[in-house]
């Protein structure tokens, strides 16, 4: 029941024949390594000719020196970080948002350039599933990014979409 904490990264590959295959390279991250987990979301956003991945959300199991013959394959919701990771070299980077106060996992979330829209979503540690609407600005200047949140009106409750 262990799940990894590797980033996956799947490239298309085109031969001059017109025959189109898929590539997997798999990284290890350097940084704020997010813990192995499911249900999240990964998106890419596009800022100042820069692009990083943005990952958010999703649910891990319990520390194998936390489980108990009752608890063996429980699960408990990731931290509401939201990461930046740099594919190029691995890096990783968390960032503390404080209109994100529970993890979700199972939510919607769609990239248009610099901001990533989140909707909707379950959080085990509540049972809810609210009905929040983020929208996430991710800038990317040569030095260090900003990342700001907003909640936004007129979500729906809904996860598993």
């Amino acid at each position: 029941n262990e799940l990894s904490d590797k980033i996956y990264v799947m490239s298309v590959v085109c031969k001059n024949n017109k025959k189109v295959t898929f590539r997997c390279t798999e990284k290890d991250l350097v940084g704020d390594v997010p813990e192995a987990r499911y249900g999240h979301s990964l998106d890419v956003v596009y800022s100042r000719g820069r692009s990083m991945g943005v990952l958010f959300g999703g649910r891990s199991y319990i520390p194998s020196n936390q489980r108990t013959t009752e608890r063996w394959n429980s699960v408990d919701d990731c931290l509401p970080h939201v990461f930046l990771v740099d594919f190029e070299f691995g890096c990783a980077t968390s960032y503390i948002l404080p209109e994100l106060q529970d993890g979700l996992s199972f939510h919607v979330s769609i990239a248009r350039n610099d901001t990533i829209y989140i909707l909707g979503g379950h959080s085990l540690a509540n049972n809810i599933r609210p009905a929040n609407l983020y929208r996430i600005r991710i800038d990317l200047p040569l030095g260090s990014p900003a990342v700001n949140c907003t909640v936004l009106p007129g979500g729906i409750s809904v996860s598993s979409a």
